[in-house]
């Protein structure tokens, strides 16, 4: 950190309330078309009225000397990191993985609304453990967990980082088609697409992956190391399924040349709409990312 006195940046996304009341206009409209099919706001009311008391308590815990920004996840791709920074996300699991591409080696605190909601992998921490936390982090003392990252580098200089995992294939549900191209070996396939996973995600999707196709990998999530999996590949008189699986590391990746005319695409961590058009004849590289996710420890 700078002699600067640090600047929290608080990280959240619209709470399911919200966005649903974005959609009806109302509170009474939304409720209404809830109870017209059994159900009712009462919960996501809840969860919303968490996510606000702990972005509140969040505020709170900040040092009064120290600078506070709030911003949604929407709009990180248009907001500008300094190093100083101490980020805190606050929200699920996903949120953190949303904004790791976005940091160039900032602390990041994960802080979950609602202890016992969430996965815990990302925000694990209470928002009471701010107060305690945050002149250690300032002050580089306490543990940071650096967790790998992977990245798709295009033949004409576009990338793309992510924290979990990298799809490659097509936009929608029609076959990807592609030349797969690794450990010297290379097999044309036609696919459902193909996901490179850290070991961060191999606690979410690829997980969901492994279990379908009885693989068994471990990877901690500090490790520099990743593995691709190709979903359903079509074995045919052209296309194959050999190189449906594969471990990647620090000394190679994976590359795929694609073959599809339109509608290619990579994107990272499940945003679609933060993608790379992955046309015919363009190629990707993907491997390990130099840039990793510093995660504060509890300590």
């Amino acid at each position: 950190m700078t002699s600067l006195a640090p600047r929290v940046v608080l990280v959240t996304r619209p709470s399911e309330f919200e966005r649903f009341l974005a959609l009806h206009g109302t509170r009474g409209q939304a409720e209404f078309f809830l109870k017209q099919r059994g159900q009712n706001l009462a919960r996501l009311e809840q969860q919303s009225e968490q996510l606000v008391a702990a972005l509140t308590a969040a505020k709170q815990a900040v040092p009064e000397e120290w600078t506070i920004t709030h911003i949604m996840r929407d709009d990180l791709d248009r907001f500008l990191f300094s190093q100083r920074d101490i980020v805190i996300a606050i929200g699920q699991d996903g949120l953190v993985a949303n904004l790791a591409k976005y940091l160039s080696g900032q602390p990041v605190i994960g802080v979950t609304p609602a202890p016992g909601e969430s996965e815990g992998i990302l925000t694990s921490l209470g928002v009471e453990r701010l107060k305690s936390l945050l002149p250690k982090v300032a002050h580089q003392d306490i543990g940071l967990q650096h967790r790998a990252m992977v990245e798709a580098k295009l033949d004409n200089g576009q990338s793309l980082v992510a924290l979990n995992e990298l799809f490659i294939g097509h936009q929608s549900h029609q076959s990807a088609r592609y030349l797969m191209q690794f450990d010297g070996r290379e097999e044309y396939q036609s696919s459902s697409g193909v996901i490179v996973s850290t070991g961060t995600g191999l606690t979410g999707w690829a997980k969901s992956i492994l279990t379908a196709t009885h693989r068994t990998i471990s990877i901690a999530p500090e490790d520099q190391r990743a593995v691709y999996f190709t979903r359903e590949p079509w074995p045919s008189s052209t296309t194959g399924n050999d190189l449906a699986f594969g471990e990647v590391d620090g000394q190679g990746g994976v590359a795929l040349v694609s073959r599809m005319n339109d509608g290619g695409t990579i994107f990272a961590d499940g945003i679609e709409q933060d993608f790379l058009h992955f046309d015919w004849g363009v190629q990707a590289r993907i491997g390990l990312s130099d840039q990793t996710l510093n995660l504060v420890m509890d300590g």
